[in-house]
């Protein structure tokens, strides 16, 4: 077999057991974040380091490092984080993998300390952290060592080098959803975004994926605190534009809405696109941004798992658990299968990709990942797909 059909093999093989582990509630993908998640630890001071723990008996040794102590909604994703790793080790038939948690307390120094100890326990791979600036940290230990790092932060910039990003990373949504509006006849495209990091990464992935798909921006702005000029000067321009492309979270996407909307555009004559942060109440609940489509992860991969969730732990598992999840199925599924390489750049970043519970992703060389999602249409009902995730990435 050529190393070439040997690694799409490999890709197809992994689903199986990722799917079959997952053999709800649908929650926001910006919940206990902000619109660039997992990027800053939280200004609140932490409570006292937990104790680190294991979970599992296996004999491949895999780091879990999570701000278990960190103040507010960060300490609480990170709890419901660990209960997803424990519940993947669960629910995998027979895993050979030991799970060492370490609890960085939401800083980088905890981060570098619990990495340290790790791999000095005979950790092969580490999975976390999730605050961007805690992940050179770990990097530097896992350096070292030769050993990969799949964090769970959704800053791309940190990215590369042995360090491979398991999370909603904006590129994806911009570049599945400007996909389907060129399918869909619509490619003169008015872009509106914040000024702001998460504003930064989202400029350039559609300044690339427009005209990557035969289309033209035909106005692009962004926007602070003052919405009602940048919305003014698209809103002139939106006579050549068939699509309004507005990447924000939810409660700022319906106030740059309504600025639209006061500026004088008809929002309802243009196909309106955003990312996934518009899975919100507050984007449903707006009579201006119906029929808008974004682009997510299929909602029904996350459904089952939180019913199986609340039936194991009591409460409802955070949007980003199910990150956690799959990299312990995935880190399962590579020591069942690849034997000494399990753990390697080749097989890690696999082209034919992995099956996750959010549905397909794959590691790219550089770090970063790639999805596949759906297409969701914004109903009073909630989000409604249009267009199902993809059942295999192209080349």
């Amino acid at each position: 077999m050529s190393g070439a059909t040997r690694r799409s093999a490999l890709g197809l093989l992994l689903g199986a057991p990722l799917l079959s582990a997952c053999s709800g509630v649908q929650q926001s993908l910006s919940q206990f974040s902000s619109p660039f998640g997992g990027s800053a630890p939280p200004a609140q001071p932490a409570g006292p380091p937990q104790q680190a723990t294991t979970a599992g008996t296996g004999g491949v040794k895999v780091a879990v490092i999570l701000p278990l102590s960190a103040a507010g909604n960060a300490g609480l994703a990170a709890q419901s984080m660990r209960n997803a790793a424990e519940m993947a080790l669960a629910e995998f038939q027979n895993p050979n993998i030991q799970l060492l948690i370490k609890d960085d307390n939401g800083s980088p120094q905890g981060a570098l300390a619990g990495a340290q100890q790790a791999v000095d326990e005979g950790a092969e791979i580490i999975l976390g952290p999730l605050f961007a600036q805690s992940v050179p940290a770990v990097a530097q230990v896992a350096r070292t060592r030769s050993i990969p790092v799949i964090a769970f932060s959704t800053d791309s910039s940190i990215a590369g080098r042995g360090v491979y990003l398991l999370s909603f990373l904006p590129e994806s949504d911009v570049n599945r959803i400007v996909e389907y509006s060129a399918s869909i006849g619509k490619r003169s495209v008015a872009v509106l975004v914040p000024d702001n990091a998460y504003g930064n990464v989202v400029e350039v992935a559609v300044k690339a994926a427009v005209p990557r798909r035969g289309g033209r921006i035909v106005a692009f702005e962004k926007y602070g605190a003052d919405r009602a000029t940048p919305a003014r000067t698209v809103a002139q321009q939106l006579g050549s534009a068939d699509a309004l492309f507005i990447a924000d979270d939810g409660d700022a996407v319906v106030a740059v809405a309504d600025a639209m909307t006061a500026a004088g555009a008809n929002l309802r004559n243009i196909q309106l696109l955003g990312t996934g942060l518009w899975d919100n109440p507050r984007v449903y609940a707006s009579q201006a941004l119906q029929g808008g489509l974004y682009a997510a992860p299929d909602p029904a991969g996350f459904r089952a798992f939180s019913g199986r969730y609340r039936t194991k732990f009591g409460g409802e598992p955070v949007r980003t658990a199910t990150l956690a999840y799959d990299a312990v199925a995935l880190v399962a599924a590579l020591a069942r299968t690849q034997g000494t390489t399990r753990f390697s750049p080749d097989v890690l970043t696999n082209p034919s990709g992995f099956a996750g519970i959010d549905g397909l992703f794959r590691f790219r060389a550089d770090g970063t990942n790639e999805r596949g999602l759906a297409v969701m249409k914004v109903t009073t009902g909630g989000g409604v797909a249009v267009a199902g995730s993809p059942k295999s990435f192209g080349a």
